[in-house]
């Protein structure tokens, strides 16, 4: 006897005629990625806007140049480039407002220092000092994001309980190709639309995840094409383009104010440098295909439309790249200084009591601290006398 045949069993009818819950032909992406620069949608553009986002590009590929150099000189333990990719990242900081958050990925630090946050606290986290750098709060960024995808469904929730507090807020999220993979995207993008949280989903697809090409994460014929199954509209753009960027994520942030849900955002660009510091990336693309997308350079694509239209000129570049250069030195200047770090600070902000066991391993750490001071003949300072460094 089956189970369907006992006495009492459930015994399903036959289901009704299926309907589509939506139409899911508005919630296709375009089929090419959508451009300004280039074409008659740039003339609309505002050129104080255009200006604005050149300055900023500018001084994020001087920002990358300078961090990258930083590890070099052992001031740095890793940097994650996002040369090529500062379009998106420009972009998305512009496209906020001041009420808005952002939740970064680790390759986000352009982002971030565009929305506000101290060049030298951005790099905070990657320098192995403190546990953060900057106050989350103050500036409404999110921590920088190491695991990758964990920030998406944070940036559901804090969107979520904004709408549900009434506040008027939207969450950008920021994520790569890779992190695509992970089941954080698909827990925060489905969330995001059963409960039409304001919150907008920007993928970098910036070709490999590490060395994984794109080819080998998915069969999908696009990133944003994954939308449609969520049930939220996805676009695609040319992520190279300050100007459709900026576009595009603004519309998006304008309709999930709106009450209008989620959105995802693929952005197609390109990482011309490794993957950290740490990475060698010729051993899994060709030069070819680098140079190919240096010709495509986000900064001299703005710079060409600009010089164009006579809206910017010799005068007006060199005044960027001083301004860069100001902010270069600057940041040198601060990152040559040693941090004054107190080991007593790793069990700070653990929780919010220090629980038995935190309490018992600080005791531990500082009596191994204080023998070491003994044998070393008393020389140096109390455990923790130095105080927390920059923060």
């Amino acid at each position: 006897m089956t189970v369907l045949e006992q006495r009492g069993a459930y015994r399903p009818s036959p289901p009704p005629a299926w309907q589509p819950r939506m139409d899911p032909a508005p919630l296709l992406p375009d089929a090419e990625p959508y451009r300004v620069l280039g074409t008659e949608s740039a003339a609309k553009t505002d050129p104080g806007l255009l200006l604005r986002l050149y300055a900023q590009l500018v001084r994020g590929r001087r920002y990358n140049a300078q961090a990258t150099a930083l590890t070099k000189q052992g001031r740095l333990a890793v940097y994650p480039s996002s040369t090529g990719q500062e379009a998106c990242q420009i972009g998305a900081a512009l496209a906020l407002e001041e009420r808005d958050w952002l939740f970064p990925s680790y390759r986000d630090t352009l982002a971030v220092v565009a929305r506000g946050v101290d060049p030298v606290q951005a790099l905070t986290l990657l320098r192995g000092d403190w546990h953060n750098g900057y106050d989350p709060h103050i500036h409404r960024v999110a921590p920088l994001s190491t695991p990758l995808a964990t920030q998406l469904p944070h940036a559901v929730g804090l969107a979520h309980a904004a709408r549900l507090k009434g506040d008027d807020v939207v969450a950008l999220a920021l994520v790569g190709d890779g992190g695509t993979s992970e089941g954080d995207f698909h827990e925060a993008l489905n969330f995001a639309a059963v409960w039409q949280a304001p919150v907008v989903f920007l993928v970098q697809n910036n070709g490999f995840a590490i060395s994984v090409p794109l080819a080998k994460q998915t069969a999908a014929p696009s990133l944003a094409h994954k939308a449609v199954g969520y049930g939220m509209p996805g676009r695609l753009v040319d992520g190279n383009d300050a100007a459709a960027v900026h576009e595009v994520l603004t519309e998006a942030v304008r309709h999930a104010r709106a009450g209008g849900g989620p959105t995802l955002v693929e952005a197609v660009t390109y990482r011309l440098d490794a993957h950290t510091n740490a990475d060698d990336a010729t051993r899994y693309r060709q030069d070819t295909e680098v140079a190919a997308w240096r010709a495509h350079d986000p900064v001299e694509l703005l710079e060409r439309e600009l010089t164009e239209r006579g809206l910017l000129d010799e005068a007006g570049i060199e005044a960027a790249r001083q301004d860069a250069e100001t902010m270069a030195a600057s940041l040198r200047e601060h990152m040559n200084r040693d941090p004054g770090l107190d080991p007593m600070d790793l069990f700070e902000h653990v929780y919010a009591e220090t629980t038995a066991q935190l309490r018992e391993q600080r005791a531990l750490l500082r009596a191994e601290l204080e023998a070491e001071r003994e044998q070393s003949g008393g020389a140096g300072e109390e455990p923790g006398a130095q105080g927390g460094g920059a923060r």
